[in-house]
């Protein structure tokens, strides 16, 4: 699923920013997963997430980048699924998004000029106006554009996460080796 990309509203960092960032920070539902919950008869909760994130994601570990969720939900398939992919801090159950990341910043030893982060929604403002590189997605909420310096090409839960690692190691000069050997070490 491909939609046209919308409109960011701030200019695009300089390619020496953008190879600076040290740290990928995501929310999860309209990011990672396309925003719908689905729940079993007895109220378990069940998310997808696609697999071109996921190799996106042991990419940018293997370049020696590290990773975060932030979301305002949680969930046994978000925790399970970060787990998985290696991810190295997670923060659930917070809608006070500014003083989470706040709290990351301090554990991860954090500039927020190396931080990008992928939000959808107004939850998301605070952070994608403090960090170095904003990203959105096509079906992000209209107010979240303006704060966005890059809107990613693949929807939400479809492969987005897996574009905005892609710029980011083009920027460091490493996603040709990542081509040139297959996607393997």
């Amino acid at each position: 699923m491909t939609h046209s990309p919308m409109s960011a509203g701030r200019p695009r960092p300089t390619t020496a920013a953008l190879a600076a960032i040290e740290f990928l920070l995501l929310d999860v539902d309209g990011v990672l997963t396309d925003g719908r919950i689905w729940f079993d008869p007895l109220g378990e909760e069940y998310k997808a997430f696609h697999v071109h994130d996921a190799a996106g994601l042991h990419y940018w570990h293997r370049a020696g980048g590290r990773t975060g969720f932030l979301s305002g939900r949680g969930g046994h398939s978000v925790e399970r699924r970060a787990r998985e992919l290696g991810v190295h801090d997670v923060i659930l159950r917070r809608v006070d998004k500014a003083r989470a990341f706040e709290v990351l910043l301090a554990r991860q030893g954090l500039d927020p000029a190396r931080v990008a982060y992928v939000g959808d929604d107004v939850v998301d403002l605070p952070v994608l106006r403090a960090c170095g590189f904003a990203v959105t997605v096509p079906e992000a909420r209209p107010d979240v554009f303006a704060a966005a310096h890059y809107v990613t090409q693949r929807s939400s839960g479809f492969g987005a996460v897996r574009d905005v690692i892609e710029e980011l190691l083009r920027a460091r000069g490493v996603w040709q080796a990542v081509v040139d050997k297959d996607g393997r070490s």
